[in-house]
């Protein structure tokens, strides 16, 4: 269910519309816990709808104390595969692997103790499985939440900064200041942003950018006629 954000996050991050990528995977997030909800009283009950379809007892009654445990995996795995995806369609393999790499470290001998140490059988596996998956997304996100090379950390401080304003004595007055300000910050920003993405990219690419310019050009100009308007129209309401 989260293989859509391979397209919807991909198209996004080439459009340069990053914000648009963090929404995209909270929203998906949001809606596999939704999805979770239903399937963890099934997976509660995994031994008797076992034992029901024809199934052995002995498996079943084990399947279905291994399933149980594996509920909170179930939650994890509905935060982790957006996560995956919001990496993957910025080409940032490398957090990926140093993740997976240190929950790997981890899970192994914790599944050991487990299992073996503790005397839990298949209960400490599927708590193995299910901490190392909680493990995999605490690490991906606070990758995301602290990596300078992240989109989302920048959006989440300018939505804080708007929702922290409207406190302030004069609510209008500062939350118009600061979206002056934010927005001058955003334009100072384009600068070395496109310095920086025209010094690494092909000629062919260069020269077929060159052609699509005069478009380019035309549509901002509109957009900015239309943004100025609105500002006009917000105003005076």
């Amino acid at each position: 269910m989260a293989c859509a954000l391979e397209t919807l996050c991909g198209q996004a991050y080439g459009a340069q519309q990053y914000r648009k990528v963090g929404i995209h995977t909270y929203t998906a997030i949001f809606c596999l816990i939704l999805v979770c909800i239903p399937l963890s009283p099934l997976w509660l009950y995994m031994g008797r709808l076992l034992i029901f379809s024809g199934q052995d007892p002995l498996i079943s009654h084990e399947a279905s104390k291994f399933v149980r445990w594996l509920i909170p995996a179930l939650f994890a795995y509905a935060a982790f595969q957006p996560l995956v995806r919001y990496f993957q369609t910025q080409s940032l393999i490398t957090p990926l692997l140093i993740c997976f790499c240190i929950s790997l470290l981890v899970h192994i001998p914790l599944c050991w103790a487990l299992v073996f140490k503790f005397g839990l059988d298949t209960i400490g596996g599927a708590l193995a499985i299910s901490i190392s998956s909680w493990l995999n997304v605490i690490f991906l996100a606070l990758y995301m939440w602290h990596s300078p090379t992240s989109l989302n950390g920048g959006w989440w401080s300018f939505e804080l900064l708007i929702l922290l304003s409207g406190l302030l004595p004069n609510p209008h007055l500062e939350i118009s200041v600061l979206s002056v300000c934010l927005n001058t910050i955003s334009t100072l920003y384009a600068i070395p942003y496109g310095l920086g993405a025209a010094t690494s990219i092909e000629k062919e690419v260069v020269d077929y950018v060159t052609t699509m310019t005069p478009l380019v050009c035309v549509s901002v100009i509109l957009d900015s006629l239309q943004g100025v308007l609105q500002g006009d129209m917000d105003g005076s309401m």
